[in-house]
């Protein structure tokens, strides 16, 4: 244990978290080798014992890798002038980063609710819709929205949901990407419902619905009457290779959820972003959905530089040309090493997903990753699916380590497992 590393009374930092924090978490994290972080910059992540890591991680959140310099400097020079408002006065930073966002979203979703976090993005965009008179939620099976009561409620997961029912009444969690079940459990008027799902579902283990799916998605939505509410906080700005999920099909929604990647990899920060139609509820009463910290000036000066930088270095193009090499050399060391132990390799851009036919083969892949000094994630909503979300400023040696450890992971695997057993 380093000097640094004894932080209060001789304490390892997984003891005061199994103290004072959440002793799973501190569990969880001894599993993982007990490594412990101490910085980060572009696709790095250094520990206390100064061992490198390439974060191909973060809940996608470093879509511009981690302390993109011209983010930092942004937020930098908000603190030192002025990081938090009164909230009674005007802001100009708040101005400034709903203008850029507004610049790259759809055409049509030009206002904004700031805030802090994806679920707080959800529970906005519900109280939205529960504004407009749609008091029945039709969600998606296996859909991740956050857990908050309200965003847990359309989340379609029972193992978070059973422990705090009852969640909000009248939600129906019907089949991705299925526009048949979606159209029956809407009924032939949907205008008292809000229909949310994904364009590509995260949490579920990156699953990717039948070409058209959106797109039917949208227009039964609008023949039916029904709120539409897209959530993009992970696939957005640039993850899947487009701006926006919505892209892929050219569906407007009437409210669009943004958040990590919207943060620079900086400042936590999400947001609601509404059609005028949509928004009018909050533009009647300004106090009637409020948050003290919503839309504080350090975060808007990280999503002002966030939305620049993913624009003007073009990494919306290099999250779809790295996702591609690296989904190709993914199937190929699968292919070559542990074909036996996975049941599918896809995604989209920046977005990859590896589904093993049991979880146990899942965690022993995170942790040879792991070995190979690569971040990845589990799914929480798929356990048998490892999950990477490489930044998009990977460069060349990245890459080339990336492919290597790829490699090295599946073949140890498939010389581990030789034959098709579960490990859990």
């Amino acid at each position: 244990m380093s000097g640094r590393e004894a932080l209060v009374d001789g304490r390892s930092t997984a003891d005061l978290y199994k103290t004072h924090l959440s002793s799973g978490r501190g569990r969880l994290g001894e599993m993982f080798g007990g490594h412990v972080e101490a910085s980060s910059s572009g696709s790095r992540v250094v520990t206390e014992e100064g061992r490198s890591f390439l974060n191909c991680g973060g809940y996608g959140v470093f879509l511009t890798g981690a302390c993109h310099p011209r983010v930092v400097e942004a937020v930098e020079r908000q603190i030192r002038t002025h990081p938090l408002s009164t909230r009674m006065l005007l802001d100009p930073a708040a101005g400034r980063a709903a203008a850029a966002l507004a610049r790259v979203t759809p055409p049509g979703l030009d206002r904004m609710h700031f805030c802090g976090s994806g679920a707080e993005a959800v529970e906005a965009a519900l109280k939205l819709a529960r504004s407009h008179g749609r008091h029945r939620i039709v969600a998606m099976r296996d859909g991740y929205h956050g857990k908050t009561l309200g965003a847990l409620s359309a989340t379609g997961k029972d193992l978070y949901r059973r422990p705090f029912l009852p969640l909000l009444p009248a939600t129906t969690h019907v089949p991705y990407g299925d526009a048949a079940a979606l159209a029956e459990a809407l009924g032939d008027d949907a205008s008292d419902a809000v229909v949310i799902l994904e364009p590509v579902q995260g949490e579920a283990g990156v699953v990717i619905p039948p070409e058209g799916y959106l797109r039917e998605v949208g227009e039964l939505c609008r023949r039916r009457g029904a709120f539409l509410v897209l959530d993009e906080v992970m696939t957005g700005l640039g993850r899947l290779g487009t701006w926006w999920g919505a892209d892929r099909e050219g569906v407007v929604p009437d409210v669009l959820l943004v958040g990590k990647s919207l943060s620079g990899g900086v400042i936590p920060v999400a947001a609601a972003v509404a059609t005028e139609e949509a928004f009018a509820p909050f533009d009647k009463d300004p106090f009637i959905h409020t948050s003290t910290f919503a839309a504080a000036p350090v975060a808007m000066a990280a999503v002002e530089a966030a939305v620049a930088t993913i624009d003007e270095e073009g990494l919306v193009g290099r999250a779809r040309a790295l996702g591609e090499r690296i989904l190709s050399a993914l199937r190929a060391a699968v292919a070559d090493h542990c074909p036996h132990l996975v049941r599918e390799v896809r995604g989209a851009g920046l977005l990859i997903g590896i589904e093993f036919h049991d979880p146990g083969f899942a965690g022993e892949f995170l942790l040879e990753l792991l070995h190979e000094n690569v971040i990845v994630n589990h799914s929480l909503n798929a356990h048998a699916v490892v999950r990477l979300t490489p930044p998009a400023v990977l460069d060349e040696a990245d890459v080339q380590e990336l492919t290597a450890a790829l490699r090295t992971a599946a073949r140890t695997l498939g010389e581990r497992f030789p034959s098709q057993k579960g490990t859990s």
